[in-house]
Protein backbone atom coordinates (compact mmCIF):
# COMPACT_ATOMS: atom_id res chain seq x y z
CA UNK A 1 0.00 0.00 0.00
CA UNK A 2 1.28 3.48 -0.88
CA UNK A 3 1.77 6.45 1.39
CA UNK A 4 -0.75 9.30 0.97
CA UNK A 5 2.05 11.72 1.81
CA UNK A 6 3.65 10.89 -1.53
CA UNK A 7 0.67 12.31 -3.44
CA UNK A 8 1.09 15.68 -5.13
CA UNK A 9 -2.02 16.90 -3.32
CA UNK A 10 0.01 16.47 -0.12
CA UNK A 11 3.06 18.20 -1.62
CA UNK A 12 4.58 14.98 -2.90
CA UNK A 13 6.26 14.57 -6.31
CA UNK A 14 4.06 14.17 -9.38
CA UNK A 15 4.41 11.15 -11.65
CA UNK A 16 4.54 13.34 -14.74
CA UNK A 17 6.78 16.39 -14.87
CA UNK A 18 6.22 17.44 -18.52
CA UNK A 19 3.07 19.04 -19.99
CA UNK A 20 0.53 16.81 -21.67
CA UNK A 21 0.62 17.20 -25.48
CA UNK A 22 -1.69 19.59 -27.29
CA UNK A 23 -4.13 17.85 -29.57
CA UNK A 24 -3.06 19.60 -32.78
CA UNK A 25 -6.24 18.71 -34.66
CA UNK A 26 -5.77 21.45 -37.27
CA UNK A 27 -2.65 21.37 -39.43
CA UNK A 28 -1.10 22.90 -42.50
CA UNK A 29 -3.32 20.80 -44.76
CA UNK A 30 -6.46 22.57 -43.55
CA UNK A 31 -4.78 25.95 -43.99
CA UNK A 32 -3.80 25.08 -47.55
CA UNK A 33 -7.36 23.98 -48.36
CA UNK A 34 -8.81 27.26 -47.08
CA UNK A 35 -6.06 29.32 -48.76
CA UNK A 36 -6.86 27.64 -52.07
CA UNK A 37 -10.50 28.59 -51.68
CA UNK A 38 -9.52 32.20 -50.95
CA UNK A 39 -7.24 32.25 -54.00
CA UNK A 40 -10.03 30.93 -56.19
CA UNK A 41 -12.46 33.53 -54.86
CA UNK A 42 -10.00 36.37 -55.41
CA UNK A 43 -9.19 35.24 -58.93
CA UNK A 44 -12.82 34.76 -59.94
CA UNK A 45 -14.31 37.64 -58.00
CA UNK A 46 -16.99 35.30 -56.69
CA UNK A 47 -17.21 34.81 -52.92
CA UNK A 48 -17.61 31.24 -51.63
CA UNK A 49 -21.11 30.54 -50.36
CA UNK A 50 -22.80 27.25 -49.63
CA UNK A 51 -24.13 24.24 -51.57
CA UNK A 52 -20.97 24.48 -53.68
CA UNK A 53 -18.22 22.14 -54.80
CA UNK A 54 -16.61 21.91 -51.36
CA UNK A 55 -19.82 20.90 -49.64
CA UNK A 56 -20.61 18.39 -52.38
CA UNK A 57 -17.17 16.83 -51.97
CA UNK A 58 -17.39 16.78 -48.18
CA UNK A 59 -20.85 15.21 -48.12
CA UNK A 60 -19.85 12.55 -50.68
CA UNK A 61 -16.72 11.67 -48.72
CA UNK A 62 -18.69 11.55 -45.47
CA UNK A 63 -21.27 9.19 -47.01
CA UNK A 64 -18.49 7.01 -48.41
CA UNK A 65 -16.97 6.65 -44.93
CA UNK A 66 -20.38 5.54 -43.70
CA UNK A 67 -20.47 2.81 -46.31
CA UNK A 68 -22.82 4.62 -48.68
CA UNK A 69 -25.86 6.81 -48.29
CA UNK A 70 -26.56 10.53 -48.30
CA UNK A 71 -25.17 13.36 -46.17
CA UNK A 72 -25.99 17.04 -45.81
CA UNK A 73 -23.67 19.45 -43.98
CA UNK A 74 -25.27 21.92 -41.57
CA UNK A 75 -23.95 24.57 -39.19
CA UNK A 76 -23.95 22.65 -35.86
CA UNK A 77 -24.71 19.34 -34.22
CA UNK A 78 -27.78 20.85 -32.58
CA UNK A 79 -29.21 21.92 -35.92
CA UNK A 80 -28.29 18.50 -37.34
CA UNK A 81 -30.66 16.92 -34.82
CA UNK A 82 -33.29 19.60 -35.45
CA UNK A 83 -33.11 18.99 -39.20
CA UNK A 84 -33.19 15.20 -38.78
CA UNK A 85 -36.36 15.43 -36.71
CA UNK A 86 -37.89 18.12 -38.94
CA UNK A 87 -37.38 15.91 -42.00
CA UNK A 88 -39.43 13.15 -40.36
CA UNK A 89 -42.42 15.54 -40.40
CA UNK A 90 -43.56 14.60 -36.91
CA UNK A 91 -46.88 15.82 -35.60
CA UNK A 92 -46.73 18.55 -32.94
CA UNK A 93 -47.57 17.66 -29.33
CA UNK A 94 -46.47 14.08 -29.81
CA UNK A 95 -43.70 12.68 -27.60
CA UNK A 96 -40.10 11.97 -28.56
CA UNK A 97 -38.21 9.56 -26.31
CA UNK A 98 -34.61 10.73 -25.94
CA UNK A 99 -31.47 9.65 -24.11
CA UNK A 100 -31.46 11.24 -20.64
CA UNK A 101 -27.72 11.89 -20.75
CA UNK A 102 -26.78 14.04 -23.72
CA UNK A 103 -25.73 17.54 -24.62
CA UNK A 104 -28.52 20.12 -24.14
CA UNK A 105 -28.49 20.41 -27.93
CA UNK A 106 -29.38 16.73 -28.06
CA UNK A 107 -32.76 17.46 -26.45
CA UNK A 108 -33.63 21.13 -27.03
CA UNK A 109 -34.66 20.70 -30.70
CA UNK A 110 -37.57 18.51 -29.57
CA UNK A 111 -39.68 21.20 -27.83
CA UNK A 112 -38.61 23.71 -30.48
CA UNK A 113 -40.56 21.46 -32.87
CA UNK A 114 -43.53 21.59 -30.49
CA UNK A 115 -42.96 18.00 -29.42
CA UNK A 116 -42.51 16.71 -25.89
CA UNK A 117 -39.12 15.29 -24.83
CA UNK A 118 -39.38 12.11 -22.74
CA UNK A 119 -35.98 11.30 -21.18
CA UNK A 120 -34.99 7.61 -21.20
CA UNK A 121 -32.97 6.15 -18.33
CA UNK A 122 -29.68 4.45 -19.19
CA UNK A 123 -29.10 0.72 -19.23
CA UNK A 124 -27.58 -0.62 -15.99
CA UNK A 125 -23.87 0.11 -15.79
CA UNK A 126 -23.89 2.26 -18.93
CA UNK A 127 -24.26 5.85 -20.08
CA UNK A 128 -26.20 4.58 -23.10
CA UNK A 129 -29.90 3.73 -23.01
CA UNK A 130 -30.98 0.14 -23.59
CA UNK A 131 -34.00 -1.64 -25.12
CA UNK A 132 -35.82 -2.15 -21.81
CA UNK A 133 -35.49 1.51 -20.93
CA UNK A 134 -36.69 2.58 -24.39
CA UNK A 135 -39.71 0.30 -24.05
CA UNK A 136 -40.54 1.83 -20.68
CA UNK A 137 -40.49 5.36 -22.13
CA UNK A 138 -42.85 4.66 -25.02
CA UNK A 139 -46.50 5.73 -24.83
CA UNK A 140 -49.26 5.89 -27.45
CA UNK A 141 -48.07 9.45 -28.13
CA UNK A 142 -44.47 8.51 -29.00
CA UNK A 143 -43.60 9.57 -32.55
CA UNK A 144 -39.80 9.12 -32.58
CA UNK A 145 -36.84 7.87 -30.54
CA UNK A 146 -33.49 9.68 -30.29
CA UNK A 147 -30.55 7.49 -29.26
CA UNK A 148 -27.21 9.04 -28.30
CA UNK A 149 -23.99 7.01 -28.41
CA UNK A 150 -22.31 8.60 -25.39
CA UNK A 151 -18.51 9.08 -25.23
CA UNK A 152 -18.08 7.13 -28.47
CA UNK A 153 -19.55 3.88 -27.10
CA UNK A 154 -22.19 2.30 -29.38
CA UNK A 155 -25.61 1.71 -27.88
CA UNK A 156 -27.45 -1.61 -28.30
CA UNK A 157 -29.03 -0.74 -31.62
CA UNK A 158 -30.21 -4.31 -32.31
CA UNK A 159 -32.39 -4.39 -29.23
CA UNK A 160 -33.49 -0.77 -29.55
CA UNK A 161 -34.51 -1.20 -33.19
CA UNK A 162 -36.48 -4.32 -32.32
CA UNK A 163 -38.51 -2.23 -29.85
CA UNK A 164 -38.90 0.58 -32.37
CA UNK A 165 -40.05 -1.75 -35.14
CA UNK A 166 -42.59 -3.36 -32.80
CA UNK A 167 -44.15 0.06 -32.20
CA UNK A 168 -43.61 1.38 -35.74
CA UNK A 169 -41.53 4.33 -34.50
CA UNK A 170 -38.52 5.82 -36.37
CA UNK A 171 -35.14 6.00 -34.65
CA UNK A 172 -32.76 8.95 -34.91
CA UNK A 173 -29.14 8.30 -33.94
CA UNK A 174 -27.28 11.10 -32.18
CA UNK A 175 -23.68 10.42 -33.20
CA UNK A 176 -22.20 13.72 -32.03
CA UNK A 177 -19.70 11.90 -29.78
CA UNK A 178 -19.20 8.74 -31.79
CA UNK A 179 -17.53 9.42 -35.14
CA UNK A 180 -16.02 6.17 -36.39
CA UNK A 181 -17.55 3.91 -33.74
CA UNK A 182 -18.90 0.61 -35.07
CA UNK A 183 -21.33 -2.14 -34.14
CA UNK A 184 -21.07 -5.48 -35.98
CA UNK A 185 -18.53 -3.73 -38.22
CA UNK A 186 -21.09 -1.09 -39.28
CA UNK A 187 -20.64 2.59 -38.43
CA UNK A 188 -23.04 3.96 -35.86
CA UNK A 189 -25.41 6.27 -37.68
CA UNK A 190 -26.32 3.60 -40.24
CA UNK A 191 -28.84 1.75 -38.06
CA UNK A 192 -31.66 4.24 -37.57
CA UNK A 193 -33.71 6.10 -40.15
CA UNK A 194 -31.45 9.15 -39.89
CA UNK A 195 -28.41 10.27 -37.90
CA UNK A 196 -27.10 13.59 -36.61
CA UNK A 197 -23.39 14.37 -36.15
CA UNK A 198 -21.60 17.32 -34.57
CA UNK A 199 -18.39 18.52 -36.23
CA UNK A 200 -17.45 21.25 -33.77
CA UNK A 201 -13.77 21.71 -32.91
CA UNK A 202 -13.77 19.29 -29.97
CA UNK A 203 -15.10 16.24 -31.81
CA UNK A 204 -13.17 13.45 -33.55
CA UNK A 205 -13.12 15.44 -36.78
CA UNK A 206 -14.26 19.01 -37.30
CA UNK A 207 -15.33 21.54 -39.90
CA UNK A 208 -13.73 24.43 -38.04
CA UNK A 209 -15.31 25.98 -34.97
CA UNK A 210 -18.79 24.56 -35.53
CA UNK A 211 -20.66 22.30 -37.90
CA UNK A 212 -22.79 19.21 -38.23
CA UNK A 213 -23.90 16.52 -40.65
CA UNK A 214 -27.26 14.81 -41.19
CA UNK A 215 -26.91 11.31 -42.66
CA UNK A 216 -29.41 8.81 -44.02
CA UNK A 217 -29.42 5.78 -46.30
CA UNK A 218 -32.82 6.78 -47.73
CA UNK A 219 -32.74 8.99 -50.80
CA UNK A 220 -36.34 10.08 -50.26
CA UNK A 221 -35.54 11.17 -46.71
CA UNK A 222 -32.35 12.85 -47.92
CA UNK A 223 -34.30 15.27 -50.13
CA UNK A 224 -36.54 16.11 -47.19
CA UNK A 225 -33.44 16.70 -45.08
CA UNK A 226 -32.10 19.09 -47.71
CA UNK A 227 -35.34 21.04 -47.60
CA UNK A 228 -35.52 21.11 -43.81
CA UNK A 229 -31.95 22.46 -43.74
CA UNK A 230 -32.63 25.27 -46.21
CA UNK A 231 -35.98 27.00 -45.75
CA UNK A 232 -37.99 24.18 -47.27
CA UNK A 233 -36.50 24.51 -50.76
CA UNK A 234 -37.93 21.94 -53.20
CA UNK A 235 -34.77 19.82 -53.59
CA UNK A 236 -35.39 16.71 -55.65
CA UNK A 237 -38.77 17.93 -56.88
CA UNK A 238 -39.85 18.91 -60.43
CA UNK A 239 -38.88 22.29 -61.83
CA UNK A 240 -41.42 24.92 -60.84
CA UNK A 241 -42.03 23.47 -57.39
CA UNK A 242 -41.99 26.01 -54.58
CA UNK A 243 -40.67 25.82 -51.01
CA UNK A 244 -42.34 22.87 -49.30
CA UNK A 245 -42.22 23.69 -45.61
CA UNK A 246 -41.30 26.48 -43.22
CA UNK A 247 -37.79 26.08 -41.86
CA UNK A 248 -34.61 28.08 -41.34
CA UNK A 249 -31.29 28.32 -43.17
CA UNK A 250 -28.95 25.83 -41.48
CA UNK A 251 -26.43 25.50 -44.31
CA UNK A 252 -22.73 24.99 -43.66
CA UNK A 253 -20.36 27.16 -45.71
CA UNK A 254 -17.70 26.29 -48.28
CA UNK A 255 -14.75 27.23 -46.05
CA UNK A 256 -15.95 24.85 -43.33
CA UNK A 257 -16.51 22.06 -45.83
CA UNK A 258 -13.01 22.54 -47.26
CA UNK A 259 -11.66 21.96 -43.73
CA UNK A 260 -14.01 19.01 -43.33
CA UNK A 261 -12.70 17.26 -46.44
CA UNK A 262 -9.17 17.32 -45.03
CA UNK A 263 -10.38 16.24 -41.61
CA UNK A 264 -12.30 13.24 -42.96
CA UNK A 265 -9.08 11.85 -44.41
CA UNK A 266 -7.53 12.06 -40.95
CA UNK A 267 -10.49 10.49 -39.14
CA UNK A 268 -9.59 6.78 -39.50
CA UNK A 269 -6.12 7.43 -38.06
CA UNK A 270 -7.59 9.58 -35.27
CA UNK A 271 -9.95 6.80 -34.24
CA UNK A 272 -7.25 4.12 -34.51
CA UNK A 273 -4.92 6.09 -32.23
CA UNK A 274 -7.64 6.64 -29.63
CA UNK A 275 -8.44 2.93 -29.65
CA UNK A 276 -4.77 2.08 -29.21
CA UNK A 277 -4.46 4.40 -26.21
CA UNK A 278 -7.63 2.98 -24.64
CA UNK A 279 -6.31 -0.55 -25.13
CA UNK A 280 -2.96 0.31 -23.53
CA UNK A 281 -4.63 1.95 -20.54
CA UNK A 282 -6.97 -1.05 -20.20
CA UNK A 283 -4.00 -3.41 -20.18
CA UNK A 284 -2.11 -1.25 -17.70
CA UNK A 285 -5.03 -1.25 -15.28
CA UNK A 286 -5.53 -5.00 -15.46
CA UNK A 287 -5.86 -6.22 -11.89
CA UNK A 288 -6.19 -2.73 -10.40
CA UNK A 289 -8.59 -2.59 -7.46
CA UNK A 290 -10.11 0.88 -7.86
CA UNK A 291 -10.34 1.55 -11.61
CA UNK A 292 -10.66 -0.26 -14.92
CA UNK A 293 -11.64 0.74 -18.45
CA UNK A 294 -15.35 0.23 -19.10
CA UNK A 295 -16.21 -2.50 -21.59
CA UNK A 296 -18.38 -1.87 -24.65
CA UNK A 297 -21.29 -4.13 -25.55
CA UNK A 298 -20.46 -7.27 -27.61
CA UNK A 299 -19.32 -6.69 -31.22
CA UNK A 300 -18.98 -2.95 -30.62
CA UNK A 301 -15.85 -0.89 -31.18
CA UNK A 302 -15.90 2.45 -29.40
CA UNK A 303 -14.20 5.50 -30.89
CA UNK A 304 -13.52 6.99 -27.42
CA UNK A 305 -14.45 10.65 -27.51
CA UNK A 306 -13.75 10.31 -23.79
CA UNK A 307 -12.64 7.24 -21.87
CA UNK A 308 -15.06 5.91 -19.28
CA UNK A 309 -13.48 4.26 -16.27
CA UNK A 310 -15.31 1.98 -13.84
CA UNK A 311 -14.64 3.22 -10.31
CA UNK A 312 -15.02 0.89 -7.32
CA UNK A 313 -15.64 3.06 -4.23
CA UNK A 314 -15.38 0.10 -1.86
CA UNK A 315 -11.75 -0.41 -2.88
CA UNK A 316 -10.53 2.92 -1.47
CA UNK A 317 -10.73 4.86 1.81
CA UNK A 318 -11.77 8.15 0.19
CA UNK A 319 -14.70 9.57 -1.71
CA UNK A 320 -14.80 9.66 -5.48
CA UNK A 321 -14.44 13.44 -5.40
CA UNK A 322 -11.32 13.14 -3.25
CA UNK A 323 -9.94 10.47 -5.56
CA UNK A 324 -10.49 12.74 -8.58
CA UNK A 325 -8.96 15.73 -6.78
CA UNK A 326 -5.82 13.69 -6.14
CA UNK A 327 -5.69 12.65 -9.79
CA UNK A 328 -6.09 16.27 -10.86
CA UNK A 329 -3.22 17.43 -8.67
CA UNK A 330 -1.09 14.75 -10.29
CA UNK A 331 -2.02 16.39 -13.60
CA UNK A 332 -4.61 13.92 -14.89
CA UNK A 333 -7.89 15.48 -16.06
CA UNK A 334 -10.72 13.26 -14.89
CA UNK A 335 -14.36 14.18 -14.36
CA UNK A 336 -16.27 12.82 -11.39
CA UNK A 337 -19.49 13.32 -13.38
CA UNK A 338 -21.41 14.57 -10.34
CA UNK A 339 -23.13 17.60 -11.89
CA UNK A 340 -26.13 17.73 -14.20
CA UNK A 341 -24.64 19.49 -17.22
CA UNK A 342 -25.20 16.38 -19.36
CA UNK A 343 -28.71 15.67 -18.10
CA UNK A 344 -30.76 18.38 -19.84
CA UNK A 345 -34.05 17.46 -18.19
CA UNK A 346 -32.59 18.62 -14.85
CA UNK A 347 -31.71 22.06 -16.22
CA UNK A 348 -33.81 25.20 -15.76
CA UNK A 349 -34.97 25.43 -19.37
CA UNK A 350 -36.65 22.00 -19.00
CA UNK A 351 -37.91 22.17 -15.43
CA UNK A 352 -39.27 25.71 -15.87
CA UNK A 353 -40.58 25.02 -19.41
CA UNK A 354 -38.66 27.95 -20.89
CA UNK A 355 -39.01 27.32 -24.62
CA UNK A 356 -41.56 29.83 -25.92
CA UNK A 357 -41.61 32.80 -23.56
CA UNK A 358 -43.46 32.02 -20.33
CA UNK A 359 -46.25 30.09 -22.06
CA UNK A 360 -45.04 26.66 -20.92
CA UNK A 361 -45.47 25.41 -24.47
CA UNK A 362 -45.41 22.80 -25.82
CA UNK A 363 -46.22 21.04 -22.53
CA UNK A 364 -48.98 23.52 -21.63
CA UNK A 365 -50.86 23.19 -24.91
CA UNK A 366 -54.38 21.75 -24.75
CA UNK A 367 -53.36 19.72 -27.78
CA UNK A 368 -50.86 17.75 -25.70
CA UNK A 369 -52.78 14.78 -24.34
CA UNK A 370 -50.00 13.31 -22.21
CA UNK A 371 -49.05 13.69 -18.56
CA UNK A 372 -47.71 17.23 -18.10
CA UNK A 373 -46.51 16.44 -14.58
CA UNK A 374 -44.72 13.23 -15.48
CA UNK A 375 -41.42 12.80 -13.69
CA UNK A 376 -38.38 11.11 -15.12
CA UNK A 377 -36.41 9.24 -12.48
CA UNK A 378 -33.20 7.77 -13.87
CA UNK A 379 -31.95 5.35 -11.20
CA UNK A 380 -29.60 3.53 -13.56
CA UNK A 381 -27.90 6.79 -14.55
CA UNK A 382 -27.59 7.79 -10.89
CA UNK A 383 -25.99 4.45 -10.08
CA UNK A 384 -23.55 4.43 -12.98
CA UNK A 385 -22.40 7.94 -12.15
CA UNK A 386 -21.46 6.77 -8.68
CA UNK A 387 -19.23 4.12 -10.20
CA UNK A 388 -17.74 6.00 -13.17
CA UNK A 389 -14.92 8.39 -13.93
CA UNK A 390 -14.45 10.07 -17.29
CA UNK A 391 -10.92 10.56 -18.60
CA UNK A 392 -10.18 13.30 -21.13
CA UNK A 393 -7.62 12.17 -23.69
CA UNK A 394 -7.03 12.38 -27.45
CA UNK A 395 -5.10 10.99 -30.40
CA UNK A 396 -2.02 13.15 -29.70
CA UNK A 397 -1.23 10.88 -26.77
CA UNK A 398 1.58 8.38 -27.14
CA UNK A 399 2.40 5.26 -25.18
CA UNK A 400 4.16 7.48 -22.65
CA UNK A 401 0.97 9.43 -21.88
CA UNK A 402 -0.97 6.17 -21.56
CA UNK A 403 1.66 4.72 -19.24
CA UNK A 404 1.75 7.89 -17.14
CA UNK A 405 -2.04 7.76 -16.85
CA UNK A 406 -1.87 4.20 -15.56
CA UNK A 407 0.92 5.14 -13.14
CA UNK A 408 -1.08 8.07 -11.75
CA UNK A 409 -4.24 6.00 -11.32
CA UNK A 410 -2.32 3.22 -9.60
CA UNK A 411 -0.43 5.71 -7.41
CA UNK A 412 -3.61 7.35 -6.14
CA UNK A 413 -5.25 3.98 -5.68
CA UNK A 414 -2.30 2.66 -3.66
CA UNK A 415 -2.35 5.72 -1.39
CA UNK A 416 -6.05 5.25 -0.59
CA UNK A 417 -6.53 1.51 -0.95
CA UNK A 418 -8.43 -0.28 1.79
Amino acid sequence: MGDAKELAINEGTTVRTTPWPSRGLIGIEEKQAVDALFDEAIASGVAPGYNGAQEEAYCHEFADLMGGGFADAVNSGTTALYVALRALDLEPFTEIAVSCITDPGGMMPIPLLNCIPVPIDTAPGSYNVGPEQVEAAITPLTSAIVIAHIHGEPADMDGILAVARHHGIPVVEDCAQSHGATLHGRPVGTFGAVAAFSTMFGKHHCTGGQGGVVFTRSEDLYWRIRGAADRGKPFGLPTGSTNQLASLNFNLNEFACAIGCVQLRKLPDIVAKRRAMAARIREGLDGAAACSVAESIPEAEASYWKLRLVFRPDAVRCTKSEFCAALGTEGLTVSAETDCHTTPHLQDWFTKRRVFGTSGYPWASQDYKGDRDREFPCPNLTAVRETSLVLFFDEAWTEQEADDTVAILRKVEAAHQC
